[in-house]
C-alpha cells in the first residue's frame, strides 16, 4: 500500500494542526496505522498508533494528551489532531502501515510497520 501523509505546514506555538494519511491502491481499513517523527540530528520517535478497528489507540509520552489520533475506514484517512503545539515538535512526521494485524492491536515499534510514507513537514515557531 502506498501511504500520502499531507496536512503540515507553519504554525505558530499553541496552535493546531492536523495531519492526514490516505492510502491509494488498497483500503486502510484493513491496517494498523502508526505516526512517526524526526527531528534534524534525532532518531525516529513514536508518536501515536490507532488499532484496525479504531478502538485502541496509543501515544508517546511527549504528545500525551495534546494530540489525538483517529480515522475514518470510510475515507480511508487516518489523522493526527496535534493542539497546544509546542516548537519541540518540530519535525518531519511520517505515517505507517502494519497488514495482517488483529482488529484491536496496536504497535510503538518502528519496525512494527511495513508500509510507509513520505513524510510532511511541521514546524512550529515560537
Amino acid at each position: 500500500v502506498q501511504l500520502q501523509a499531507s496536512g503540515g505546514g507553519l504554525v505558530q506555538a499553541g496552535g493546531p494542526l492536523r495531519l492526514s494519511c490516505a492510502a491509494s491502491e488498497r483500503t486502510l481499513s484493513s491496517y494498523a496505522v502508526g505516526w512517526f517523527r524526526q527531528a534534524p540530528g534525532n532518531k525516529r520517535e513514536f508518536v501515536a498508533t490507532i488499532s484496525r478497528n479504531g478502538e485502541a489507540t496509543h501515544y508517546g509520552d511527549s504528545v500525551r494528551g495534546r494530540f489525538k489520533v483517529s480515522r475514518d475506514n470510510v475515507r480511508n484517512t487516518v489523522y493526527l489532531q496535534m493542539n497546544s503545539l509546542k516548537p519541540e515538535d518540530t519535525a518531519v512526521y511520517y505515517c505507517a502501515a502494519r497488514s495482517q494485524v488483529t482488529a484491536q492491536t496496536i504497535y510503538v515499534s518502528e519496525s512494527s510497520y511495513d508500509y510507509w510514507g513520505q513524510g510532511t513537514q511541521v514546524t512550529v515557531s515560537s
